[in-house]
């Protein structure tokens, strides 16, 4: 099984200076359209899990399609645990075999963010796992998690004090990113990438990259954002493939669920396939 840590990773991609695609999966049929997309692309992918997606399926019951759907892949996959604040589901999924978790405390001041996390990352290392953290919200609202309104952004001292004392093995800086949609092209602070991991060596992940240019996108990987988090475009491709496939059957009257399934994969594995590309993952495979 192909399955590496979440640190060798992102710490390959940090040293190479190009980005790893996190995908936030919804089911077994996206798993396998991201597996098959990295498989030929030569690149190695992170899946990601949101709390919701946990709930819906059961830790025990999805990291069993995981287990199954990445048995014959032969490129880099880790397992991890998107946005989570609910200590009881991450330590679920860290006994339940997860890679990495996000343990998203950003609501809590500072301080006792930094004590939960540092006894998060404490805990995931006796399974062998790596940790995220954050300290500041990425707006935007995601599988019903988050805020609309933006959140203070931090001082580089704290940020990288918290990233030291933790010892987190990723951070999600606030640099002007956004969860969903981009109602305008954003104005991002690429320099607070620079700085956090000039600072500190630890590879950033970059949140909200849907409706990044791909400028944008370039120039952030370059400055160390080794983990790009897609969620909103392989939504879209999903549900958008499958109004167009349903409103088709319906003109035709010809209800054929395979012929779904299959707009559904094909959508999900050339998106997937286009920001591998772009961030630079293809052939980096080991």
């Amino acid at each position: 099984m192909p399955v590496v840590s979440m640190k060798e990773i992102l710490d390959r991609a940090l040293a190479e200076r190009y980005g790893v695609a996190a995908f936030n999966i919804v089911n077994d049929l996206s798993i396998e359209a991201v597996l098959a997309a990295a498989v030929e692309e030569r690149a190695p992918v992170i899946l990601q899990t949101s709390v919701k997606t946990v709930k819906q399926y059961g830790r025990a019951q999805l990291k069993g399609i995981f287990d199954t759907l990445v048995g014959g892949v032969d490129v880099p996959v880790t397992l991890h645990l998107d946005h989570c604040p609910d200590r009881t589901v991450i330590s679920d999924c860290l006994a339940g075999g997860w890679n990495s978790v996000l343990f998203d405390a950003h609501e809590l001041d500072v301080a006792d963010n930094l004590k939960q996390t540092a006894e998060v990352v404490a805990e995931a290392r006796r399974t062998g796992a790596h940790v995220e953290g954050e300290i500041e919200g990425i707006q935007g609202v995601e599988d019903d998690l988050g805020s609309d309104e933006a959140s203070k952004i931090q001082s580089l001292e704290v940020a990288v004090d918290f990233i030291s004392r933790t010892g987190v093995d990723c951070f999600a800086p606030a640099i002007g990113n956004a969860h969903g949609q981009y109602k305008q092209a954003p104005t991002l602070n690429a320099q607070r990438v620079s700085d956090l991991v000039e600072a500190t060596g630890v590879p950033m992940a970059l949140h909200g990259g849907t409706g990044l240019s791909d400028e944008q996108f370039t120039d952030l990987i370059a400055r160390g954002c080794a983990k790009v988090n897609i969620s909103t475009a392989l939504k879209e491709s999903f549900l958008k493939s499958s109004l167009e496939q349903l409103r088709a059957a319906q003109e035709k009257d010809k209800w054929d669920p395979p012929s779904l399934f299959r707009a559904q994969r094909e959508a999900v594995f050339a998106m997937a396939r286009q920001h591998i590309r772009l961030f630079g993952g293809s052939g980096k495979a080991w």
